[in-house]
């Protein structure tokens, strides 16, 4: 929106005159809002073919003005009206008109022009020509048959038909096949077929001459033409050739001179074809230029080219036919025409009333083009203007008025062409039109450049003024600069130039001016751009791309990438491998097309960066070709090989595969490998294979796909080249040796035939060596000495020859079981379960074979504890070579033990030892096996266990520790109770904190120290209750299996109590009376069971003490049991002082007494059921325990 300014602003910006020129004309830019003269926008090309396929044609012609114009048409010179004709098609505010293709073509084909025109003057069109094509023909006639003479020049016509250029003619026969063509025979440019003289082989009935139209998508055949050739026949052999001979003469062009137009811009064929035998060759040359060497030649050197885009190529030129019997010469005269062409265009223009308008047309052609004016498309002479003088090529018009404005035509014709061009004259004046928006905002970055738009029309032109936020001072200096269309250009912008400009614009007839506002930005910078990559095919790649970009473009950011400058959307289908997250560009599943350079363009709408990274994609190298063999002998061959591509990794080596076709068809193996930079190598092969080669690469990522193998390759049979390996003897028997040994692969028998000679003798006792063939690769020499030296040698042989000397091994003969036993076995005591034994070897006449070692087994015979022997499980250590002592541990403490010692061969074992008897140390006991809470009050507990199922010693008695807890990180001081009864199983602790949190440890001591730790937790009463003693005998179920070590069982609630008051409360019912007393029943039958079977000091089975006392925890007491065990039994109680570094497992806390009972009576029985119970556990040879007697705490 265009504004006027104050008067004192417009004052100053009358005494600026450096920014502006006033012209008397301008070219023509004039707003469609202004009055203007109309202005052809489109039109048809000059011409408008009706091809047949086409359903319409368009006639086109487009105009602006305003008035927005009208339009109307000539046709053939003739006035022409579309809207008149029903069949045409007329465009709404469009001068085009649609001819539809309706059969009745013909009637509309012309040259037509339109004119567009309005209350000011008349714009006029090219003339657009409407053809309406012919399908061209061949006339109908039939053909004689042309006989010619062997040896003579002939001529076949095609006399083409006429149709829309360009035409091409092709010769061929009815199969469609080509007519070879050469020197001798070639088709002229007009179509015709010529012969330089004819042969034998010229003769068939089918040459055919068919004409193409490819604008119209038409080809037509001439009927066909037979050509008969007659042999000639000579009357003296001797001179048959001289007869036939004869020097050139021109079958086209005629005569000796011709004259030819070379149109300027299209090329000139100039054509000479000469007869002659031989067949003449052509030559041509510019007449005083020489050989023309830039202009090509066509048609076997028949046809010059002279390019219509050359200078100086008008002038005489010649052709030359020659034979060695002569030659013949044709001139040709070039004269160069043109079509018109603009040298001074009439160009458009604005002029302010009363200034003089000048309008010039400058034409070039040849011949020189006829100049003809018009003025509103009427013929300059028909108009009359007493201010318009005309002088050759220029219109002038003096004191220009608006009335003078008008559209001048200057249009130029000559043979060649026609040409036209309207310049539209407005004559006006009018105050300043801003074209660009009014508050338009411009954003840009420091230190570059921004252009902010001023965009004026006005009659005169308008001076242009720039001013910052309202100042009555210009923008000046060296970084502003005013250009003539009125933008102003800041260079390197600065913070500061931030804010509102005004763009004035002012002519004689008024003021006019805008705003605009600019945001000077921080720059967008790749702060982190992408590095290149070397990456394995098959992976994933990411490209990182880190942007700092003004916040204020945070919506109009844009981050792309390219690869090899094309652009790449990631996160679409099209590249589905593709997806960018967070700026980093993924490339999922990289493959070679993957390789290149990646661009990260960073955009803005003000500004950009770029930065770029290169991908390598790293493969395994691709297969080596040209895989060929040579330098072939009988036991070697050279292969050569072409590496392949090595896909950004270096070829480390070459591995070369063989694969033959007797023993293993199919199977190709590793036969050498040589370094990646050679591509051949020399192979040592073996007889009688046929071999078949093939190479693969190897890089640092991998081995790459193996090459074609090459033919097969089959070298004659020849002796072994070696023994066999790996020879073992062995004696399996006392009096025999086993000889075994690795066959030669099939491929190393090198011919048919293989065998094996064993040699063999006594070492140093026998010079003759025993000799034995066997096809198979093992031998056994019977009848041998008991374990004596031997030297054996094996020789391959086939039908060939023999193989090489072999070399000899020495083995020995079969062994035999040591004889002897050691002596003087003595047993050292190192603690309480390990002993060193020592013992004198066996003489080496007694081994009887190679010494293994010597074995000790040992045997525990009882506990110190108990008096009665028992045979244990024994125990066998071995001690490899040859030694005289070892150490066994693992031992049972405080026990009695007897050992032997034997050594053994590769037969087996000898005879044993004396037996030696030992006793261990005393040691420290087992961790105690059951450990529970008998009896909880408000301030009491009651703990029961029972002893160590191996006390490892006499007991001496327990370490019972405790300490509060109450869940919490402070626990209470540590108290300690030495039991020194070894017998205790119970014991009472009193003076309790109520409801409070405990946990208990226990320990097991002999003289040696204390063992292992076992410890639960209980909580104490609110109050004393009557129930808690009894209730693990009322929760007892006779059908519930024992309880998993590992259940947790939590201290008692309220619901213990209520449970207590319903057993009372039905203790009157009769069927509880009746089930009661089934209860006391099978209770008194298992007593007397139990009495029966410990009168007869048998034990009892685990499960038959189990059904007795069946798991208490089965009977879903849950909240109703007083004790709780502890889910950390080995941590130890705070402040204790007492090492408990063996420390009870988790899953050992379970072992407590309540798996088996609540009462004291459980305890009464005889010590083989805890015995028992320990035998589930840890089997051992001797587990009895005597019964001890309980003294309650």
């Amino acid at each position: 929106m265009t504004q006027q300014r104050g008067s004192g602003f417009v004052a100053l910006l009358t005494a600026v005159n450096c920014f502006f020129a006033f012209p008397s004309a301008a070219a023509m830019d004039i707003p469609l809002e202004v009055e203007q003269l109309p202005t052809i926008t489109a039109q048809s090309p000059g011409a408008v073919i009706a091809l047949p396929p086409e359903e319409s044609f368009a006639v086109t012609c487009e105009a602006k003005g305003n008035p927005e114009p009208e339009f109307r048409w000539t046709k053939n010179g003739q006035e022409f009206d579309p809207s008149l004709d029903p069949l045409l098609r007329k465009e709404e505010n469009s001068g085009t008109f649609v001819i539809p293709n309706n059969g009745n073509l013909t009637e509309y084909q012309g040259t037509y022009r339109c004119f567009a025109f309005n209350k000011l003057g008349t714009a006029v069109s090219q003339e657009i020509g409407f053809m309406v094509p012919k399908i061209p023909k061949f006339p109908k006639e039939g053909f004689d048959p042309f006989k010619v003479d062997e040896g003579q020049p002939f001529i076949l016509k095609c006399d083409p038909p006429k149709g829309i250029p360009p035409l091409q003619i092709y010769w061929m026969t009815m199969y469609l096949q080509h007519i070879e063509q050469d020197d001798r025979v070639s088709m002229g440019l007009n179509g015709d077929l010529y012969f330089s003289h004819v042969e034998e082989k010229d003769s068939r009935r089918d040459y055919c001459c068919f004409a193409a139209f490819p604008k119209i998508r038409t080809i037509v055949q001439k009927s066909a033409m037979s050509v008969v050739v007659s042999p000639r026949k000579s009357e003296s052999p001797d001179g048959a050739n001289s007869i036939l001979q004869r020097k050139p003469s021109l079958l086209t062009p005629p005569g000796v001179r011709s004259e030819a137009v070379l149109v300027k811009g299209e090329d000139l064929k100039l054509e000479c074809i000469a007869e002659g035998i031989p067949t003449p060759k052509v030559e041509w040359e510019k007449m005083g230029h020489g050989r023309p060497e830039k202009f090509r030649l066509e048609n076997h050197g028949k046809v010059l080219v002279v390019p219509g885009d050359e200078q100086d190529v008008g002038g005489k030129y010649m052709c030359k036919a020659k034979n060695p019997l002569g030659e013949v010469v044709h001139y040709f005269t070039v004269t160069v025409e043109e079509p018109p062409e603009f040298l001074v265009e009439p160009q458009s223009q604005l002029s302010m009333i009363g200034a003089d308008v000048v309008i010039k047309c400058s034409v070039s052609g040849s011949p020189q083009p006829v100049t003809t004016w018009s003025v509103n498309g009427v013929p300059l002479q028909e108009t009359l203007s007493a201010n318009r003088k005309i002088f050759d090529d220029t219109i002038i018009i003096q004191n220009g008025q608006p009335s003078d404005s008008a559209v001048y035509q200057c249009e130029a014709s000559n043979k060649h062409g026609k040409i036209l061009t309207n310049a539209n004259i407005m004559i006006m004046n009018l105050y300043p039109i801003i074209l660009t928006s009014d508050g338009q905002e411009y954003s840009a970055v420091e230190d570059q450049g921004v252009m902010m738009h001023c965009k004026v029309f006005s009659s005169p032109p308008s001076t242009i003024f720039w001013s910052k936020d309202d100042s009555s001072e210009l923008v000046t200096g060296p970084r502003f600069t005013v250009h003539d269309n009125g933008s102003l250009e800041i260079h390197t912008i600065e913070k500061g130039d931030t804010g509102q400009y005004t763009c004035l614009a002012k002519n004689l007839e008024g003021t006019s001016a805008i705003d605009a506002m600019l945001y000077v930005k921080d720059p967008t910078k790749i702060v982190a751009p992408p590095q290149d990559q070397s990456i394995l095919i098959g992976t994933d790649a990411q490209l990182s791309c880190l942007v700092e970009f003004d916040e204020s473009f945070r919506g109009d950011f844009e981050l792309l990438w390219q690869k090899d400058d094309e652009e790449i959307s990631p996160n679409n289908t099209e590249h589905s491998r593709y997806f960018l997250e967070e700026g980093v560009l993924h490339i999922v599943n990289v493959s070679h097309r993957d390789q290149g350079e990646y661009r990260c363009v960073a955009k803005t709408p003000v500004d950009s960066d770029a930065a770029s990274a290169r991908l390598i994609v790293l493969d395994v190298p691709d297969a080596p070709q040209s895989v060929v063999l040579s330098e072939r002998k009988n036991r070697s061959v050279k292969l050569r090989w072409v590496p392949g591509e090595d896909h950004n990794s270096s070829i480390t080596e070459f591995v070369i595969e063989f694969e033959e076709n007797k023993w293993q068809p199919g199977s190709w193996r590793d036969l050498q490998r040589v370094p990646g930079n050679h591509n051949s190598a020399v192979l040592d092969l073996h007889g009688h294979v046929g071999y078949r080669f093939r190479v693969y690469a190897v890089n640092a990522v991998g081995a790459g796909p193996p090459s074609k193998p090459t033919e097969r390759y089959l070298t004659p049979p020849a002796a072994p080249d070696k023994n066999p390996e790996n020879i073992k003897i062995e004696g399996h028997l006392p009096h025999e040796m086993d000889i075994n040994w690795e066959p030669l692969s099939p491929i190393e028998h090198n011919g048919p035939g293989l065998e094996y000679k064993v040699s063999y003798r006594r070492q140093d006792v026998e010079d003759e060596w025993k000799e034995h063939t066997v096809k198979r690769h093992s031998f056994v020499v019977r009848n041998t000495p008991t374990f004596v030296p031997y030297e054996i040698k094996i020789q391959a042989k086939n039908h060939q020859g023999w193989g090489p000397e072999p070399k000899m091994v020495t083995g020995y003969s079969g062994e035999d079981f040591p004889s002897a036993a050691p002596d003087d076995v003595a047993v050292e005591v190192m603690n309480s379960s390990m002993v060193n034994v020592t013992w004198k070897q066996v003489p080496k006449d007694k081994l009887h074979g190679h010494l293994g070692g010597y074995r000790v087994n040992w045997w525990r015979m009882r506990s110190l504890l108990h008096s009665k022997q028992s045979q244990g499980e024994r125990h066998t250590a071995a001690f490899p070579g040859s030694r005289s002592h070892g150490t066994v541990s693992g031992l049972v403490p405080f026990s009695e033990y007897s050992l032997i010692v034997m050594s053994f061969n590769g037969r087996g074992n000898g005879p044993g030892s004396k037996a030696v008897n030992f006793k261990t140390l005393e040691g420290v006991p087992e961790k105690i096996p059951v450990f529970r809470v008998a009896d909880v009050q408000k301030r009491s507990i009651s703990l029961a266990w029972t002893p160590p199922l191996e006390p490892n010693g006499i007991l001496t008695g327990y370490l019972l520790e405790y300490q509060l807890i109450n869940d919490t990180e402070e626990a209470g001081p540590l108290q300690r109770v030495n039991i020194s009864k070894p017998d205790t199983t119970r014991w009472h602790l009193r003076d309790l904190e109520p409801l409070s949190k405990y946990r208990f440890q226990l320990r097991s001591c002999t003289s040696m120290g204390c063992g292992s730790i076992v410890s639960l937790e209980s909580t104490t009463l609110e109050t004393t209750s009557a129930l808690a003693s009894t209730i693990g005998l009322s929760m007892t179920s006779p059908t519930s299996p024992p309880s998993s070590p590992k259940s947790r069982v939590t201290k008692p609630t309220r619901s213990t109590i209520g449970l207590a008051s319903v057993h009372t409360g039905i203790s009157s019912q009769g069927w509880f009376i009746g089930l009661m007393s089934a209860i006391a029943l099978l209770t008194l039958v298992v007593l007397i069971a139990c009495f029966v079977n410990r009168n007869k000091g048998g034990k009892y089975s685990v499960k038959e003490k189990e059904d007795l006392h069946p798991d208490v925890e089965s009977q879903g007491i849950n909240d109703d049991t007083f004790c709780e065990y502890s889910d950390n039994d080995e941590k130890p109680l705070k402040g204790s002082q007492h090492s408990l570094s063996g420390g009870l497992k988790a899953e050992d806390s379970g072992d407590s007494l309540v798996d088996y009972g609540d009462d004291d009576a459980q305890f009464n029985e005889d010590g083989s059921f805890i015995g028992e119970y320990a035998a589930k556990k840890e089997k051992r040879a001797s587990a009895e325990i005597k019964a001890t007697a309980q003294t309650p705490a």
